[in-house]
């Protein structure tokens, strides 16, 4: 039997407070004759005999399917409800304890796509490029697989195989590609100078691999060395760079912009007013002829487009490179009891001049594409974005 029946639903039902969000007038008798029905009739049920499922769901198991049931009903794959297993997976993801192949997925035309492989990582080294598209994982189709769901399978103990089938962008048959699943250690950032033989001119590198919540501390030190090199040519590398943290965003642009700019807005519906993140005003670059390219591509989403952005915008920096992945969404989790959490869609992001991250994504102003991998080498011969980066600096 059920431990919550139709009449306790009801009596329910009757005391909720239309004031407070919730309705009085949406029919549940649909909900509670299909409860009814699965107690009477499935064969794992209370009515069942000889069951051959091996499963059988709780009354708790159901109540967790139908708020996530109604969690998927809104159509967003960001928008997602998590039981007690999946909060307590989350938790660990966003700790960094998990093992897996290294990269970042997020859907696309219905379908789960790479975001990013993470350097160094098994998915890197397998070959899995941004923008490829996961069809199969282990022989399963992830056709009406949520992104949380594709995640998890992919995700697994270190040491064991993973079989992803991929479609390449522009390829028309997908491969298939297992990787050995690794322990993740997510790198931050990286700097290094280089040197124009030609025009005997040093230009300064950031690479900024996520946007955690060390990375704006870590971007300063960076800012710091560049400016004690005494030049004033700067390339930003957001290549493969999934995002994280807006307020690191939001500061990291504050060392190129006046107090006030703002760097990014938040619209939350044509009902709400729209709120717009603004910049702090280090702006230590000012009148100190600044050149800067940012580097962008497919795997640049989410934070690192609005960095790119608002820096392109306001002509702080031309960018080069790739159409961005266009992740231009907010989430923010919240609890639903002590042990299950709702992480769920509030905004969209739209640029300085209103233009949605989502929607569109953010097109250089220079297109170079690297040149294409080979079936022995899973990294470019050369990195014909970064020498147009230079180019345009000397």
């Amino acid at each position: 039997g059920a431990t919550c029946t139709p009449d306790k639903f009801f009596l329910l039902a009757n005391l909720f407070d239309a004031d407070k969000g919730q309705p009085q007038t949406v029919d549940f008798s649909p909900f509670w004759k299909t409860w009814q029905t699965l107690n009477e009739r499935y064969v794992n049920g209370t009515a069942a005999i000889n069951s051959t499922s091996t499963k059988k769901a709780t009354d708790q198991d159901r109540v967790w399917g139908a708020i996530s049931g109604m969690v998927d009903s809104l159509g967003d794959p960001y928008t997602v409800f998590m039981p007690p297993k999946e909060k307590t997976k989350f938790e660990e993801d966003i700790r960094g304890n998990f093992s897996g192949v290294g990269m970042e997925i997020g859907y696309k035309d219905g379908v789960p796509t790479v975001i990013s492989p993470l350097p160094n990582s098994p998915a890197k080294t397998a070959g899995i490029l941004a923008g490829d598209r996961v069809l199969k994982i282990d022989g399963v189709s992830t056709t009406n697989l949520s992104l949380d769901a594709a995640i998890d399978k992919i995700r697994g103990v270190s040491g064991t195989t993973v079989s992803l089938n991929i479609l390449h962008d522009k390829d028309t048959d997908p491969v298939d590609i297992k990787i050995i699943r690794a322990v993740i250690t997510i790198p931050t950032i990286d700097t290094k100078t280089v040197t124009d033989k030609n025009a005997n001119d040093k230009i300064f590198v950031i690479s900024l691999y996520n946007f955690s919540a060390q990375s704006a501390d870590l971007f300063r030190t960076a800012i710091g060395e560049f400016a004690k090199t005494g030049g004033n040519k700067l390339i930003l590398d957001l290549r493969g760079n999934p995002g994280g943290y807006l307020d690191a965003a939001v500061d990291m642009a504050s060392w190129f912009l006046p107090q006030g700019k703002a760097v990014v807005r938040e619209s939350s519906g044509a009902d709400k007013a729209e709120r717009v993140y603004r910049s702090a005003g280090y702006d230590i670059f000012k009148n100190k002829n600044l050149k800067m390219v940012i580097l962008i591509d497919k795997g640049s989403a989410s934070a690192s487009e609005i960095l790119a952005g608002a820096l392109s915008e306001y002509s702080v920096a031309k960018l080069v490179g790739e159409k961005t992945f266009g992740k231009g969404s907010v989430q923010e989790l919240i609890p639903i009891t002590t042990d299950s959490s709702l992480k769920v869609t509030i905004a969209r992001w739209l640029t300085p001049k209103g233009k949605s991250i989502s929607q569109n994504g953010l097109d250089p102003d220079f297109v170079v594409k690297l040149p294409a991998v080979t079936a022995t080498s899973t990294i470019p011969a050369k990195d014909t974005q970064f020498e147009k980066a230079v180019e345009l600096l000397k």
